[in-house]
């Protein structure tokens, strides 16, 4: 009798699972690194938001923001596995097995704002984002992290010379490490979440990301020098669960491709927006800034970047990047 109830439970339960599937009535998890201000933030609580009104309340995307989820790594494992529906996490997390993905994180490869909206809109970001799918992730959109820049606590960086033997906190990203390497850094690549008591506690002497990454973290309360270097740009691919993705209809996919583009789009706005004021405010706060520091002697650096990714994957991605107008 109780092999009987406990067959007829699971039954039960299976009917009932598929009755909700079968409504399209779901909710999706969606995990990031954003901090509660972060434009991540507030681009994913913009998506899902979307998301619900477009399905008309069929779909809920439930976030966990601020690594609540893990590391980055951590939160791309658990996106493969499906125990995640989606991630937004920064591009270097990516390339640890995707090393194609490695091309927009070459230094110095992009000129602005407008040159990342055009690569990202063409064939070439078409193709990396379809590359994840051979690693069971779904591409949705490229959300970002944005142009890098470089603080420390040692002196200001005026030039390539000045980071000598600095110890910055990179990502794992291999384009970004060789690029310090030859800048004379010493790079020393740890999940973000470290960052902040490692800076405090002077395990490391700097860092680099964005403005807006560097004030709502507050970084500004443990370093003192920031250069505006713009040295790198890094992308944050939305993905979300392969298998996940293909089990849902052709309009629900449509929604969260809709969505995640719009959620992109509006998160690109914010970071223009708001790097503006938050670099008037981290000099408010106490930070000493370099707004034009010598690009051109940093220049010998990047290039062995570009050639050591050349050498995997050629150089015909580069130069379309490159001469794109």
């Amino acid at each position: 009798m109780k092999k009987l109830n406990f067959i007829s439970a699971t039954v039960l339960s299976v009917i009932c699972s598929s009755s909700v599937f079968a409504a399209g009535t779901y909710e999706l998890a969606l995990s990031h690194y954003g901090s509660p201000t972060d434009t991540v933030t507030k681009a994913t609580e913009f998506m899902a938001k979307r998301v619900n009104e477009l399905s008309k309340g069929r779909i809920t995307i439930k976030l966990h923001p601020n690594s609540e989820l893990g590391a980055s790594g951590t939160q791309i494992d658990g996106t493969r596995m499906g125990t995640i529906d989606i991630v937004v996490v920064g591009n270097p997390y990516y390339t640890t097995f995707n090393e194609q993905l490695n091309l927009l994180d070459l230094p110095f490869l992009f000129r602005d704002e407008e040159h990342v909206e055009k690569v990202i809109n063409s064939e070439v970001g078409e193709k990396l984002l379809a590359s994840l799918e051979q690693y069971g992730l779904k591409g949705l959109a490229f959300y970002e992290i944005g142009f890098r820049d470089i603080t420390n606590n040692k002196r200001q960086v005026k030039s390539v010379k000045d980071l000598s033997h600095l110890k910055l906190r990179t990502t794992p990203n291999p384009a970004h490490i060789a690029a310090f390497k030859e800048w004379g850094a010493n790079p020393t690549p740890m999940p973000f979440n470290e960052v902040y008591f490692s800076l405090k506690t002077g395990v490391i002497d700097g860092q680099e990301n964005p403005i807006h990454h560097i004030y709502n973290n507050n970084l500004q309360e443990v370093q003192k020098y920031l250069s505006l270097t713009h040295h790198a740009y890094t992308a944050a691919p939305m993905a979300m669960n392969l298998d996940r993705f293909n089990s849902l209809d052709k309009e629900d996919q449509e929604i969260l491709l809709k969505a995640a583009k719009e959620g992109a789009d509006l998160e690109k706005q914010l970071n223009v927006e708001e790097n503006k004021v938050y670099l008037e405010k981290l000099k408010q706060q106490g930070m000493q800034v370099e707004e034009s520091p010598d690009v051109a002697s940093f220049q010998a650096g990047a290039k062995k970047a570009w050639d050591d990714y050349a050498k995997k994957f050629g150089d015909k991605e580069i130069k379309k990047i490159s001469e794109t107008k």
